[in-house]
């Protein structure tokens, strides 16, 4: 048992059945009332995000997670299929359950959120920035690069991102998981 004084970000909850983590929160203390703690929650099993607000002193279920480094192997009816490095044990995880599937190749990091006592996948994560290679893109015109124009381009995985005029087919180049904005060139 634990209470608001101990809300923190990535702080796994069990609210009305169902399992929660904490995105973002903020203890306010009104001039006037009590003390509350207003948070953004996401669902651990449908991916929505809530907004939610506790009353100062209320009691939370936090939930033990652990967090483990797996590589991506393929994909097929089943769901997507990982491996842990140290223990070469394989896990299916459905779509769901992945945040960005779209970026996920094969070979690639990435981190399963494990419920402790039931050994159970709750969440996969990418890595905040991956490097692609782009497999079709139209060729840049010279000199048309007085703006910061871009045009349409895509990944090794069937993404479709915005790359700068430059960048050619076959180029590698880093991106930021959560929008898929382009970063800059692969080094």
């Amino acid at each position: 048992m634990a209470n608001t004084s101990d809300i923190r970000n990535g702080l796994c909850i069990e609210l009305n059945g169902d399992l929660y983590t904490i995105v973002e929160f903020q203890h306010v203390k009104p001039g006037k009332g009590n003390a509350f703690v207003r948070t953004k929650i996401k669902n651990l099993t449908t991916g929505k995000v809530l907004e939610n607000t506790f009353s100062a002193g209320h009691q939370i279920f936090p939930v033990r997670v652990e967090r483990r480094k797996f590589q991506f192997l393929y994909k097929d009816e089943l769901g997507y299929h990982f491996m842990d490095n140290e223990t070469y044990e394989q896990v299916a995880v459905q779509e769901e359950l992945i945040d960005y599937p779209r970026f996920l190749k094969e070979g690639g990091e990435a981190e399963i959120l494990f419920h402790a006592e039931k050994e159970m996948p709750l969440s996969v994560e990418l890595p905040q920035h991956l490097i692609v290679t782009i497999a079709y893109t139209e060729p840049g015109l010279k000199g048309n690069t007085a703006t910061n124009a871009s045009k349409p381009a895509t990944t090794e995985t069937g993404a479709e991102i915005r790359v700068p005029l430059f960048i050619d087919q076959d180029e590698e180049v880093k991106i930021e998981t959560a929008t898929g904005n382009y970063i800059e060139r692969a080094k």
